[in-house]
């Protein structure tokens, strides 16, 4: 773990994209007119690169545009001008051979204070690294505890919103009671986790709450079940009750910094033997093969 100090340092040298331009991060500043400060008015992906290559940036740049389109913003860059924006601050940070998360922000921009949109407002378009550090294998071993909560947050949780309080709250929720993750749930079912996607495995078959409204169209999630039916794994996408999530045999959580996780304790209670599943071994094997595949 990074101390305060290294953390600093890394802050200190750490290049960020800005409107158009590389600058050092501690000297980016935006307005505080911004909608993305007064409003929450914006949209962010986060995107994981790999020996410098970003991962499933095609899948990642679609969810981008769609979320933009959702919210009325529009794209600034093309597909091409995004990668060359994300190579360069990749190479700029010095993460060529090594693993890092790219952060992109887009706002509405710089307006008045009101809640109509603005005529001429122009995107803020911020983008910065950090580094994705591998698996602890000591907490894989271990698996991840999380609490229930109930899904608390706004109607289309499809729109990846930089308005995160919700998930913020619960995130928070599941750290003072000591959980990794809180696992949400709506009208009795499952929809996602405050930061990550759910899957629960039954009697050999893998399933994962379907995509609509409720719940973010994850990446990482989305190549699991390509990859689970690519093996010819029973895997289905429908539903998942409380009840099912409390007796399933194996549960996972997803994410682009996650990866795939498995869920060894819900409430302080086991699932089935409180350890790591074979499906999610295997699951987890698969995928990073997957990732030494584009290597």
């Amino acid at each position: 773990m990074k101390t305060s100090a290294e953390k600093s340092v890394q802050h200190d040298t750490s290049i960020c994209f800005l409107n158009g331009n590389y600058i050092p991060l501690k000297d980016a500043k935006v307005s505080v007119l911004d909608r993305g400060f007064i409003f929450a008015d914006g949209i962010y992906e986060v995107i994981p690169a790999f020996a410098g290559k970003p991962f499933r940036l095609e899948q990642h740049l679609k969810r981008l545009h769609d979320n933009l389109t959702a919210i009325k913003i529009n794209n600034p860059y093309s597909n091409k001008q995004w990668q060359v924006i994300f190579t360069n601050l990749i190479s700029k940070n010095n993460y060529p051979d090594t693993d890092c998360s790219v952060y992109l922000q887009v706002t509405r921009g710089v307006a008045k204070r009101d809640h109509v949109f603005p005529d001429d407002s122009t995107a803020t378009i911020f983008a910065m690294i950090n580094p994705l550090l591998p698996a602890n294998p000591d907490i894989l071993a271990r698996g991840l505890s999380v609490i229930i909560r109930e899904d608390i947050r706004w109607q289309y949780c499809n729109i990846k919103s930089i308005s995160l309080l919700g998930n913020i709250i619960l995130k928070q929720e599941a750290a003072e009671n000591n959980a990794d993750e809180a696992i949400l749930v709506r009208n009795g079912n499952v929809t996602e986790g405050a930061a990550s996607n759910v899957f629960i495995v039954k009697n050999n078959v893998i399933k994962t709450p379907p995509k609509d409204k409720k719940l973010l169209p994850g990446i990482t999630r989305d190549l699991i079940v390509e990859i689970a039916n690519q093996q010819g794994l029973n895997c289905i996408e429908e539903n998942i009750t409380e009840d099912e999530l409390l007796t399933a045999d194996e549960v996972w959580l997803t994410s682009s910094t996650k990866e795939v996780a498995p869920v060894c304790f819900i409430e302080k209670k086991p699932v089935a033997t409180g350890t790591p599943g074979q499906h999610w071994a295997k699951m987890y094997q698969l995928f990073q093969e997957y990732k030494d595949s584009l290597k």
